[in-house]
């Protein structure tokens, strides 16, 4: 069965930014964090904004304190300000679009003008339009309701944002014949308008849609709706125990998509379950994608991405066959991997939910693994020489302490207990840690070139800094559910993938380099095509976000066991 994600689905940008902006509050401030209403159509968000003590408030006190943040839907302006007048600090989060919205119908009716919005008038965006509309809105859901209003001498003609095109397209036909005189404007948000052509796209060409999202979500209805004129199996869930097999099995192919309001992480839960349900059908796919699944849930795989890329690097320093140095990083990289998800359950409830089940299940065992692996691998750096040992001790203790409170230093953004704790120190000190074990350890112990040993430890640490980042960008929703700040967090999504390609350049140019000025072979010049070939891959993945974050995951881990692969061949 092939499975195919819609590149619409998920938040849309009004989601993403009111999410956003309750999650800074609520990792900045002290203060209590509530919104007003619910913040978006989604259990699961909603259910996580709780664990995060960001409560809803439905009725406006006469008094209050805190901080309340106004949901994407916004709301009647005599809300916002019955809110400021309680006594709550207020963060509008209203969509841009909305607020476009708002804004037109208060300019007409300042002017007298009558106004009609094409949606349902219990909607929270709805009840939010009619408070501009100064007494003289009407709503409206079909045809028949809009010819039994009456003929205004002047009116707008809106849309809830994220109406069906279909049907306002239709509002709009009759309008220009019947009303002439009516001002319409173009009012559904252009991320809707992409994703109801997506899924209409996406339905004829397969044999069922699955359409995750919210029950009270309008949006998520509309695009199970409109998936059902396609004549095809249609069903929506609001989470992934929803899903019926049985009626999936005469598929030979399954959309999903989701509506506005759904993270990342269900969408791509969903995936998984699906992908793991047809693995059954076929022993051999079954056994590959339980190996798959089980390299990268243990780190395996990226502890023998560690060992290969040190070998590489060992034998462009002209350090032949090094397979102890390639162990000792491996084992290094193993214990600190472990540990680190063994500390991150949490934020992996969101961004890996079953390498969360798979270390609680596991706890006990895998902590015995990260130590044995540890003290390995400083044994096998002390037989290699006191130096080496000594370095390896530090960076291990570092590790151990990433996520320990060790130290209270006071900043804007609170209190800095752990070295975790300090904005975007992940990435850079795991760039570090590996061009340290890969590149400087067996430099150590051989007498290398020093500018060889250089060029060759920054090609190591720009490959390694890019495959970090561009994980990061895949973790952005539950790094910032569980208050971690990491680069993409700092810098934002497009800032961080344009570093990481100009990262990935500098790593071209860096061989290329190396070549032209003989400091390094010039068979080197094939290890160009690793960071090309992670460039190309990211690019792809950039634009087709919602493809499994496993299967991302494991073809870039798997670059760094191709430069092994090419160090032993050229």
């Amino acid at each position: 069965m092939k499975i195919v994600v819609a590149k619409t689905a998920g938040f849309c940008m009004g989601v993403r930014r009111a999410v956003d902006m309750v999650l800074d509050a609520s990792n900045l401030s002290r203060e209590p964090i509530y919104t007003y209403g619910s913040l978006i159509h989604n259990p699961q968000v909603l259910a996580m904004l709780e664990e995060k003590k960001i409560f809803r408030i439905d009725k406006i006190p006469e008094k209050g304190s805190g901080v309340v943040l106004i949901r994407a839907h916004g709301v009647p302006p005599e809300d916002e300000k019955a809110l400021k007048d309680a006594g709550f600090n207020v963060i509008n989060a209203t969509c841009p679009r909305v607020v476009r919205v708002q804004v037109i119908i208060n300019e007409y009716a300042r002017k007298g003008y009558s106004t009609i919005i094409i949606g349902d008038e219990k909607h929270p965006e709805v009840v939010g339009l009619l408070g501009y509309a100064k007494g003289k809105g009407h709503t409206i859901t079909s045809m028949e309701q809009l010819c039994a209003l009456p003929r205004f001498e002047a009116a707008v003609i809106v849309a809830q944002t994220t109406q069906n095109t279909a049907f306002y397209d239709e509002i709009k036909a009759w309008c220009k014949t019947n009303v002439p005189h009516y001002k319409i404007f173009d009012t559904i948000c252009g991320s809707t308008e992409k994703r109801q052509a997506e899924i209409r796209k996406l339905a004829g060409e397969n044999d069922a849609v699955i359409v995750v999202g919210g029950r009270q979500s309008g949006n998520t209805k509309r695009l199970a709706q409109i998936a059902s004129g396609a004549g095809k199996f249609v069903t929506q869930i609001e989470e992934v125990s929803q899903i019926d097999y049985g009626k999936l099995s005469f598929a030979g192919s399954v959309a999903i998509t989701a509506g506005a309001s759904t993270p990342n992480w269900i969408i791509n839960e969903a995936y998984r379950k699906i992908e793991s349900s047809l693995q059954h059908q076929h022993v051999v796919k079954a056994f590959l994608f339980f190996i798959r699944d089980f390299l990268l849930k243990t780190n395996i795989m990226a502890a023998a991405g560690a060992g290969f890329l040190t070998y590489a690097c060992s034998m462009l320093q002209g350090i032949a066959r090094d397979f102890h140095h390639a162990l000792i990083a491996t084992l290094y990289v193993l214990s600190m991997q472990i540990l680190n998800n063994l500390f991150t359950i949490k934020s992996d409830k969101y961004n890996h939910p079953q390498r969360a089940v798979f270390y609680k299940k596991n706890y006990f065992y895998l902590w015995a693994l990260a130590i044995l692996s540890g003290s390995t691998g400083l044994y096998l750096s002390f037989r290699t020489g006191i130096l080496s040992f000594f370095v390896l001790l530090v960076m291990s203790l570092l590790g151990l302490s990433y996520n320990l409170k060790i130290f209270s230093l006071k900043s804007k953004k609170g209190t800095i207990a752990r070295i975790k704790d300090i904005p975007g120190s992940k990435t850079i000190l795991i760039t570090i840690a590996w061009g340290t074990v890969t590149c400087l350890l067996p430099a150590m112990t051989n007498q290398s070139d020093l500018m060889a040993v250089i060029m060759v430890c920054l090609f190591a640490m720009g490959l390694v800094f890019a495959r970090t980042s561009f994980f990061d960008v895949l973790a952005i929703q539950g790094d910032r559910i569980t208050g971690k700040e990491t680069l993409p967090i700092l810098l934002g999504e497009k800032r961080s993938f344009e570093i990481i390609q100009y990262v990935l350049l500098i790593d071209m140019g860096i061989i290329i380099l190396t070549v032209l000025m003989h400091v390094l072979a010039i068979k080197t010049f094939f290890f160009v095509f690793i960071p090309l070939i992670m460039l190309l891959l990211i690019r792809f993945f950039k634009k087709n976000s919602l493809i499994s974050g496993v299967y991302s995951e494991f073809v870039i881990e798997f670059l760094f066991l191709a430069t092994g692969f090419l160090a032993a061949v050229i």
